[in-house]
């Protein structure tokens, strides 16, 4: 932010964050001093308990601290723009409208409604999805003398009043009245891609055009200082403005790419049932998950590049994804020729890799899996203890702790490790808790499942992941067996690794997993807020 805000005097007019708020309260402060000119602020519940489940994690009372910091530093006149983003889902939290609405009874809030949307993985359903001029009604049927607010042709959400109030409330429609047609909203992800709709799934390469001329390879500083000179002399109006070969070239190519990109955006977006089904990459990809040397270099070139007028300054400086997104787990970038399947020789026959050259270091991996019910008869069943075969949870627990140890037994390239703990824990998934863990649907309703989660750990060359997921795996079906007789429509899902720790390549974690050996604020403050 200091870096970007350095640039308030070449004509950066805002810098603005997203943030789930969890530790914003602690550094307001340098922030507001770097140059943040806005605030969102994710936030879907005002119930500490629904935070909790709806995120996963503690937080709520962290949250609501941040919003009283900014509202303190604008009465002394910090001037931020507070917006609070709240994802609305009939059900879940259409409830809570009417408290959203009342946080701009005395305080300069903007509380900004949005439709649920469907992305890849969302488990989306048109069944919970609020249209706005639901929302207004429940708003007017309490504020009769709710009042719409003129807003700005590019505004992406339709802004209301209640007289007497000093915030305001707004609507971001674009599942039922799309504003396509008049959005010049641009993104440019870490990757180096240019997005034109979040609704979208084309990308365009502005990476691939600034590479041409070094045969596709990163430009090296060399290079770049060079470039940052023209640039700069560009804008003195001093010789050599012109500079490197061909780079009035590239400046064209880059603007004839990003304006037919622009030209093909369509005008509507596609209907709901194709916005369910189409692959997409949401916010919470555009920046790369991908550990990248070269990611602070791309946010220099790019800073580069709207210095030398090839796109608006602040189409770039408000779109460059945040650095603490390098660390998580998924990649969006294409293999690299040192990329390779270890356990596969180069003629292509499967081989156990050597690991005698590897340190001995603590290894952990946690492990998790669903079985999801299609009538409510096991749920109740394995709540009385009432099955003919036993205690599901007790005998599928021990059936996983033995699979565990017996993964090289069952995995071909698996080595044999001494695992010295093994722990697997399971827990019934009720119809209510829906809203934490979604995507319990089928076409009679939800009945519920069980969750397991298995932990392994050793001192070893090698990681625990397939001892794992096998401990999983094995009691997911131990599960499965002892209730066929009462439920013949069972589905095994959502198995996958959620946290690896050890070995050369430290320490991975699914994306909202918190590790259980470090406290909330250590995690959070590890992965950061700003997304």
């Amino acid at each position: 932010m200091n870096s970007l805000g350095s640039l308030r005097s070449s004509g950066l007019r805002e810098l603005c964050l997203t943030t789930n708020g969890i530790s914003l309260h602690r550094k307001l402060d340098s922030m507001v001093d770097a140059g943040l000119t806005g605030i969102n602020l994710s936030l879907d519940t005002l119930d500490p308990f629904q935070f909790q489940v709806m995120t996963r994690r503690k937080g709520f009372e962290a949250v609501m601290k941040s919003i009283e910091k900014v509202l303190e530093m604008n009465k002394l006149g910090a001037n931020i723009k507070l917006k609070i983003n709240c994802v609305v889902m009939r059900g879940l939290n259409d409830r809570e409208i009417i408290p959203f609405v009342e946080m701009g009874r005395e305080n300069p809030i903007e509380v900004r409604f949005i439709e649920y949307m469907p992305f890849d993985g969302n488990k989306w359903s048109k069944a919970k999805m609020m249209g706005y001029s639901e929302m207004l009604d429940i708003i007017r049927e309490k504020y009769p003398a709710l009042r719409k607010v003129k807003d700005h042709k590019n505004d992406t959400s339709k802004t209301y009043e209640v007289p007497g109030f000093v915030g305001r409330v707004g609507f971001i429609t674009s599942m039922t009245h799309n504003f396509c047609g008049t959005c010049n909203r641009l993104r440019i992800t870490s990757d180096g891609n240019l997005k034109v709709c979040l609704f979208g799934n084309a990308e365009v390469s502005l990476r691939d055009i600034l590479r041409k001329s070094n045969g596709g390879e990163p430009i090296d500083e060399e290079s770049f200082e060079a470039m940052k000179k023209i640039g700069m002399n560009r804008q003195q109006r001093l010789p050599g403005a012109e500079g490197v070969p061909g780079y009035r070239e590239r400046e064209r190519e880059l603007l004839e790419v990003i304006g037919m990109a622009v030209k093909r955006k369509k005008a509507k977006h596609a209907g709901m049932g194709e916005l369910e089904n189409m692959k997409n990459r949401p916010m919470i990809l555009i920046g790369e998950r991908a550990v990248s040397a070269q990611l602070p270099a791309s946010r220099k070139r790019l800073r580069m590049l709207a210095n030398t007028s090839v796109i608006p300054k602040h189409l770039l400086y408000n779109r460059l994804a945040p650095p603490h997104l390098a660390t998580c787990g998924f990649s969006t970038k294409s293999p690299s020729p040192g990329d390779k399947l270890t356990h596969v020789t180069a003629s292509g026959n499967a081989q156990m890799v050597t690991i005698s050259s590897k340190q001995i270091t603590s290894r952990m991996s946690i492990a998790r899996g669903r079985v999801i019910f299609s009538n409510p008869t096991p749920a109740q069943l394995i709540t009385q203890n009432a099955l003919k075969k036993g205690d599901v949870l007790a005998v599928a627990r021990i059936a996983g702790i033995m699979a565990a140890k017996r993964t090289s037994e069952l995995v071909p390239l698996c080595h044999p490790i001494g695992l010295e703990n093994v722990s697997v824990d399971l827990r019934i998934l009720t119809p209510e808790d829906e809203g934490r863990d979604r995507g319990l649907h089928n076409s009679g309703g939800v009945f519920g499942g069980v969750e397991i989660q298995a932990t392994v750990g050793c001192e070893g060359k090698t990681g625990v992941e397939m001892e794992a997921l096998t401990a999983v795996s094995v009691a997911a079906l131990t599960v499965y067996d002892m209730c066929k007789s009462v439920d013949r429509g069972m589905r095994i899902d959502t198995m996958r690794v959620v946290l690896k720790k050890g070995g050369k390549s430290g320490v991975w974690l699914e994306d909202g997993f918190v590790d259980p050996e470090e406290t909330r604020e250590e995690e959070t403050e590890r992965r950061g807020t700003v997304v």
